[in-house]
């Protein structure tokens, strides 16, 4: 009679055998002409062109020149698709350098995933927050954990970190795309071109000028009135809009401040570093 207690390893799901290349045995005969990965990398291709409603299992068929069955000996569906789009796009994982401390490393961590995230917009569409992870995404918390590795917290706290992270991520550059979007589709509007005019091609100063938050100081000067806001009413009175003290680089602020207190709770913890 056997004594071994080893629980048994529950069978993978396809999409995720496929996320990891644990593939199931090819039958005989030639290679396949058609991959997962070439698949994959024309459906980012043409989400990056017209975004990401354009992906479909027939319109990616139709770019690699195979009809949509083809495709499905491959990948099962258009869920699946999206799926290992989500591993595909995190491929560029930042190296958080060997010589860095945990507090440069995250910000490194962090920022690059922002500018992913506003690279390609299509990217906050996705199931983030519900795809298992494949190797590239777990390439990005590898990269965390390598950052974070002199401070003094168990795994599941570091993991907390991470998710903290992630959040404000997923928040700042969602919020970065859609004003930029809006700031583009104004200038469109206001130039009488056509809305299919790449962004590439307008005036720079122009797209900046109309982001919708860059009046959004005036706007409370002029509307919020003591009556019913009063406590904006009296901070914006004392404010100097010739003289803004906001920091230019809002994207690092936000990160800077959200380390801030990440530090603040190391150091209650007494997780920090020995830096003598």
């Amino acid at each position: 009679m056997s004594t071994d207690t080893t629980p048994e390893q529950p069978e993978l799901p396809p999409a995720v055998r496929r996320l990891w290349g644990i593939d199931t045995p090819r039958r005989r005969g030639p290679k396949p002409a058609l991959s997962t990965t070439q698949i994959v990398r024309a459906a980012m291709e043409l989400a990056d062109a017209e975004g990401l409603p354009a992906v479909s299992m027939a319109r990616v068929a139709e770019t690699l020149g195979y009809t949509p069955m083809a495709l499905y000996r491959h990948v099962a569906n258009k869920e699946e698709l999206l799926l290992l789009m989500v591993d595909a796009v995190a491929a560029d994982a930042p190296e958080i350098p060997d010589g860095a401390g945990w507090r440069e490393g995250l910000q490194l961590w962090t920022r690059a995933q922002i500018d992913m995230g506003i690279r390609r917009p299509w990217m906050l569409e996705l199931p983030l927050s519900s795809a298992p992870p494949g190797p590239h995404r777990v390439r990005w918390m590898e990269q965390a954990f390598k950052a974070m590795r002199t401070l003094d917290l168990p795994a599941d706290e570091k993991l907390a970190v991470i998710g903290l992270l992630a959040q404000h991520v997923l928040g700042e550059a969602r919020v970065q795309v859609e004003s930029r979007r809006a700031a583009v589709q104004q200038v469109l509007r206001d130039s009488g071109l056509p809305a299919s005019t790449p962004e590439a091609e307008l005036d720079p100063a122009a797209v900046e000028a109309a982001n919708p938050w860059a009046a959004l100081e005036a706007l409370l000067v002029r509307y919020a009135g003591p009556g019913g806001y009063p406590h904006l009413f009296a901070a914006f009175s004392t404010w100097d809009a010739a003289a803004p003290t906001a920091p230019d680089d809002e994207v690092g602020f936000g990160i800077e401040i959200l380390l801030d207190g990440v530090e603040a709770y190391l150091r209650r913890r007494g997780a920090l570093p020995d830096e003598g």
